[in-house]
C-alpha cells in the first residue's frame, strides 16, 4: 500500500496509506475518519480483502470461521455502511466488491474462501436495488488468476501438498486458462477502474468475470 501511495504522489495525486486488522471492527471509524480527513468524502470504494490459508471446506473450527468471517465479510459490510451515508447526500457513489472465481467455481482447497466470498455476492446484489435510488452502484468482480502474490502463494502451496516442482503446478494452471497466461493486475484493475467510474453507471448489480475465460460455468 505504502509503495502504490508514493506512487501516486509522484503522479502528482494525492495518497494516503493506513494499516489496520479488517477482523477488528472497532477501528474502522477511525480510519475512516482520517481518511476522509485528508483526501475529503470517499465516493469510490473498493472492496478487496485478504484470503484465508488454503482449507478443506470440512473440520475447520469454528473459531477460524469466526475469524476469517469478520476479516472479509463484516469488515466489508460495516466500512460500506460507514461510506455510505455521505455518497447518499451526494446522490452518486461506487461500490466495488472483490471476490474471487470461487464463488461461481468452487476451488479445491479454498474451503472458507469459497464460502465467505460467495456471502459477498448476495450482499452486494441485495445493497445494489436498495441504494440504486440515490445513483450509487454497487457490483462484484471475479478475479480468475491474477499474476499477485497471492497466487505464487497458492501455486507454491499446491506444490508443496502434492511434491511437484512449482513450475509444473503453474504451468499446469495456466493451460486451463484460454488465454494461457495468468492475468496482469493492471488488466484487474482496468475493470475495476471502469466500473468507478461515470461512464458505468448503468452497470449495478452485476458480477463480473475477470479471468481470461477461465471459468466453465455460464
Amino acid at each position: 500500500a505504502s509503495q502504490t501511495a508514493e506512487a501516486i504522489k509522484a503522479a502528482g495525486g494525492t495518497a494516503l496509506a493506513l494499516a489496520w486488522d479488517l477482523a477488528d471492527l472497532s477501528v474502522i471509524e477511525a480510519r475512516i475518519a482520517k481518511i476522509e480527513q485528508t483526501l475529503g468524502s470517499i465516493d469510490v470504494l473498493v472492496n478487496n480483502t485478504g484470503g484465508p490459508p488454503p482449507t478443506p471446506a470440512a473440520g475447520q473450527d469454528p473459531e477460524v470461521w469466526e475469524k476469517h468471517f469478520k476479516a472479509m465479510v463484516l469488515s466489508v459490510i460495516a466500512i460500506t455502511d460507514r461510506v455510505l451515508p455521505g455518497m447518499r447526500v451526494r446522490k452518486w457513489g461506487r461500490i466495488v466488491t472483490s471476490a474471487s472465481s470461487g464463488v461461481v467455481a468452487p476451488i479445491a482447497n479454498l474451503g472458507i474462501s469459497n464460502a465467505l466470498r460467495l456471502s459477498l455476492v448476495g450482499w452486494s446484489k441485495t445493497l445494489a436495488r436498495e441504494v440504486g435510488p440515490d445513483g450509487i452502484t454497487a457490483n462484484i468482480v471475479l478475479p480468475g488468476r491474477i499474476a499477485t502474490p497471492r497466487i505464487t502463494f497458492l501455486d507454491e502451496q499446491k506444490a508443496k501438498r502434492e511434491s511437484r516442482p512449482v513450475a509444473e503446478v503453474t504451468k499446469e494452471s495456466t493451460d486451463s486458462i484460454p488465454l494461457q497466461r495468468y492475468g496482469r493486475p493492471q488488466e484487474y484493475a482496468d475493470v475495476v477502474t471502469f466500473l468507478a467510474s461515470d461512464r458505468a453507471s448503468y452497470v449495478s448489480g452485476s458480477v463480473i468475470r475477470i479471468d481470461g475465460g477461465m471459468i466453465q460455468s455460464i
